[in-house]
């Protein structure tokens, strides 16, 4: 797999200028989306409305502020129209060599201070350590591609390199999406 980098799309993306998202991922990110243009832009849109109307706008505090998180949505809105764009898709459930780690993969393994751990590997817009999902672009997963049960294999840590041995590997059997708006 090889990646590329671009500063205004953020994160590493595959050759061709796609970036893997679960279902659920390009769900939420669709429906923060919807969100913005239908609900949150136009309330600000009606602030800055009413605030103009009051006059001096170089004090204007409702004003300033309503302009700057205009500015803020449109650019939130531009990043989220060109990442849905450019995604690819993948439903983790629809693996077919389960007996190898790929993206959409949950994965357990044991450190090297026989901490045992188990991640799942997704986007680089839906990785959330909290919940134990990394992205497919972090140092981890990229470790993890493509072993199997019972594999040894090194991961680069800012404490330098650790070997981890893989425990189980788990696919869903049926992606669940969150409703869209």
């Amino acid at each position: 797999m090889h990646t590329t980098t671009d500063d205004e799309d953020g994160p590493p993306r595959l050759t061709g200028d796609r970036f893997y998202m679960t279902p659920s991922g390009h769900a939420t990110l669709t429906a923060e989306l919807h969100h913005l243009r239908s609900t949150e832009r136009p309330r600000i849109v009606d602030i800055v409305s009413w605030a103009a109307g009051n006059g001096d706008r170089s004090e204007n505090g409702d004003y300033l502020y309503g302009k700057r998180r205009l500015r803020e949505i449109d650019a939130r809105m531009r990043f989220l129209m060109r990442r849905l764009r450019h995604a690819e898709v993948i439903d983790p459930s629809h693996q077919t060599n389960r007996d190898q780690v790929f993206f959409g993969a949950s994965v357990s393994y044991v450190n090297e201070r026989d901490e045992e751990l188990t991640v799942t590997i997704v986007g680089t817009d839906e990785a959330d350590m909290a919940v134990g999902k990394i992205s497919i672009a972090s140092p981890v997963a990229l470790a993890l591609l493509r072993a199997r049960i019972g594999d040894e294999v090194a991961v680069r840590t800012p404490r330098g390199t650790e070997m981890v041995e893989i425990l189980a590997i788990h696919y869903p059997d049926r992606c669940i999406t969150p409703q869209t708006p």
